[in-house]
């Protein structure tokens, strides 16, 4: 497995294999199991599969982890290696951007603007703007992204289509540890005791999952309602617990497809977690 630090060293290499298919895992390192599950989807997809670790500072908001994000490059790649990733691009910020704050900008519109926009207002258009790099560096035919991060992915879905790359997009299912707690590298700022009582987060959905199942549209925002009220009396303390059309549109009373999308903090640890449901007819 190689690894390059400069654009022009990956486009170098990367174009002995254009006769191949090509898959981008796009990560911002610290790398867990639910990446590695990535890096294996990725490998059902194409025959070269190229690993970007890179903490990207245009998606972090004021006051947010940038600085304390762990950066651990060695172990990344030392993992990357048993799941035979082939290539791992890991660049500095000055190789990604020529300066900060960037004179271009990716505006991904109305979808960022929900859900955790509120609270990060620039965080997805800092998304836009790296994996539309990332894609122009790589050009790959496939690139995978996880559904832990279910409104990311629909942004980069939006943006795929409407900058018409030509990549197709693959979401993975939610990776989670044996207690139900979705994998994410932030569940590091955890407590002993706080990663105990997380999984609870995934319980309360669930509940709420079955409960939409069946439940009158009138009776959504109650259910909601309680399901904040529950976690915040946990421990928790809820950015927001909302259901959709898994579309992310407004569920309306017809909506059978929804998912349930969760952000809440315990302790240092900001968790996100979904649920897609199909309502019974």
């Amino acid at each position: 497995m190689q690894v390059f630090d400069t654009i022009t060293a990956l486009r170098r290499e990367l174009a002995l294999y254009r006769h191949q298919r090509i898959a981008l895992v796009p990560t911002m390192g610290n790398l867990h199991d639910g990446h590695l599950a990535l890096v294996q989807a990725a490998k059902q997809h194409a025959d070269v599969v190229v690993v970007s670790i890179f903490v990207n500072p245009t998606q972090f908001g004021a006051g947010e982890d940038f600085d304390s994000y762990p950066r651990t490059l060695a172990a990344d790649v030392a993992k990357l290696k048993t799941v035979a990733a082939d290539m791992v691009f890991a660049p500095s910020v000055g190789e990604m951007y020529a300066k900060l704050p960037p004179s271009v900008s990716v505006l991904v519109g109305d979808i960022s603007q929900i859900l955790c926009g509120r609270t990060r207002p620039t965080h997805f258009d800092g998304v836009g703007l790296v994996v539309s790099k990332l894609l122009n560096i790589v050009q790959p035919d496939v690139a995978v992204f996880g559904k832990k991060d279910y409104q990311q992915l629909a942004i980069i879905r939006q943006l795929v289509a409407e900058l018409n790359f030509n990549v197709a997009i693959i979401g993975v299912e939610v990776q989670r540890a044996p207690d139900g707690l979705a994998l994410s590298s932030r569940n590091q700022y955890l407590t002993a005791d706080e990663r105990a009582h997380a999984p609870y987060l995934q319980q309360c959905l669930q509940q709420l999952a079955t409960q939409l199942q069946t439940a009158a549209f009138a009776d959504f925002t109650q259910l909601v309602d309680h399901t904040v009220a529950d976690l915040n009396a946990s421990g928790f303390r809820v950015d927001y617990v909302e259901v959709r059309a898994q579309s992310l549109a407004p569920a309306t009373a017809n909506t059978t497809d929804l998912v349930i999308l969760a952000a809440a903090w315990l302790g240092k640890a900001r968790l996100l977690d979904n649920v897609e449901v199909t309502r019974k007819q």
